[in-house]
């Protein structure tokens, strides 16, 4: 089936598919009578899907420029670039690579082809590859997968391919759990995530999808903080992305945009992940990073009218606000390689962030030969000790606001635009172990 030509509309990580190849256990939850409302995935597409198999040579046009993970700076990240950029190669060489742990990730519909692009994507970039551990995929009644780009599944599968993909280029030998909930409806996802916490599936949790905080029935919330908090008495780390629409998320009946801060990221048992613009030389050398904003996408950020701001903000919160902020940290948000129904693709988003730093993590609990459960605390205490600089890139640079709604303005420290920055993963991860800065 040929998706040539089609535009997609998406509200939350952007998507370009190439135009020529690459080289080289227990009771599912009810959801009861709840009702609920739609989350969104972390994408946001306005951009033309155009398969590489749809395409022809044309002697005419002048030659394609060098792939954008060959131009300097920068212009898109593979797995080796990233690595380099953050900090996270040399814990691979140590043999930190994840193995012992479970990431788990949480996605609405499905991917049907997740397996064999996960496969495709591991022997595009030389990633060890093991079909009987690498993927296991827990279908809590999805419906049968609806290709029609202007129908949500679509979107969601996306996101779906980010999630494991990105999770497994940062922690190759970790297990990932893909839980499937069956529809995009706040309900659903909670109860998919209520369901992997109380099997204790793994020992951290990526979530790439939000709404805004009024959204969510009170409920639905009830049940998800619960989930939250039972993840963290049994030690599990749990992230979700912050958004990608800046201070605004999308009003509950769809027709406009409001201030709020994103569910399920705002939740002070979660750790929020925001995006930057990460500028990296050959290799993937570290040079600057700023908050990550375009005309049409920013990282997510604000404050819940949710929550009340938890002990471990106080100190570095600058304006003395009584909420909860997020994020709490973040992470480049373009352009990734990926892998996509069987096509090269670029993507970006917050949604590329969250599973990344769950894979920091499990290479973190590997490393500690346990379950570090719930980082936040441990996140700020180290932000203001003299080990901040040595853990994190101070983002300094940039705002997030965006739909005409005014944001905020990243600043030295905790800021509601990227957080506390993004990590200098070989100097982090210790400082996590020893739950200190």
């Amino acid at each position: 089936m040929s998706f040539a030509g089609v535009r997609t509309l998406w509200a939350r990580a952007a998507v370009l598919v190439l135009s020529a190849p690459l080289l080289m256990a227990g009771p599912i939850p009810a959801s009861g009578a709840t009702i609920g409302h739609a989350m969104a995935p972390a994408v946001d597409a306005e951009s033309q899907v155009d398969f590489s198999a749809d395409s022809e040579a044309d002697a005419t046009k002048p030659p394609p420029p060098p792939p954008c993970w060959e131009m300097i700076p920068l212009v898109c990240f593979k797995p080796d670039t990233i690595r380099a950029a953050y900090g996270i190669q040399p814990m691979l060489d140590q043999g930190i690579t994840g193995r012992g742990t479970t990431i788990v990730v949480i996605g609405a519909y499905s991917d049907p082809n997740i397996q064999d692009d996960l496969k495709m994507f591991d022997t595009i970039w030389k990633i060890p590859h093991q079909s009987d551990i690498d993927l296991k995929v827990i279908d809590l009644g999805v419906p049968t997968f609806d290709p029609d780009p202007k129908h949500v599944q679509f979107a969601f599968s996306l996101e779906i391919a980010i999630d494991v993909e990105w999770a497994h280029a940062v922690a190759p030998d970790a297990k990932i759990v893909l839980v499937e909930a069956k529809s995009k409806e706040d309900v659903d996802l909670v109860a998919a995530l209520q369901y992997a916490v109380d099997n204790n599936l793994g020992d951290v949790i990526t979530q790439s999808f939000g709404e805004a905080e009024m959204c969510t029935p009170q409920a639905v919330l009830d049940q998800q903080h619960a989930a939250f908090q039972k993840a963290a008495e049994l030690g599990i780390t749990v992230f979700a992305s912050s958004g990608d629409h800046g201070a605004a998320r999308q009003s509950c009946d769809g027709t406009g945009w409001v201030l709020s801060a994103s569910t399920p990221a705002s939740d002070p048992q979660v750790t929020a992940v925001g995006g930057t613009h990460l500028v990296a030389g050959a290799g993937g050398t570290y040079q600057s990073e700023s908050a990550w904003t375009t005309p049409k996408a920013a990282s997510g950020g604000g404050f819940s009218t949710l929550y009340r701001r938890p002990g471990y903000q106080a100190p570095l919160q600058k304006d003395n606000n009584k909420a909860r902020g997020v994020p709490d940290v973040s992470y480049a948000a373009e352009s990734f390689v990926a892998r996509w129904m069987t096509h090269n693709a670029l993507v970006a988003g917050t949604s590329a962030g969250a599973p990344q730093w769950a894979g920091i993590v499990a290479l973190a609990d590997q490393a500690a030969g346990r379950r570090l459960g719930s980082i936040n605390k441990t996140l700020y205490h180290i932000a203001k000790s003299d080990a901040y600089s040595s853990a994190f890139n101070d983002i300094t640079s940039g705002g997030n606001g965006l739909m005409a709604i005014n944001g905020y303005h990243a600043g030295p420290g905790w800021d509601a635009v990227t957080g506390l920055g993004t990590p200098i993963v070989n100097n982090l991860i210790p400082l996590l172990i020893d739950g200190q800065g």
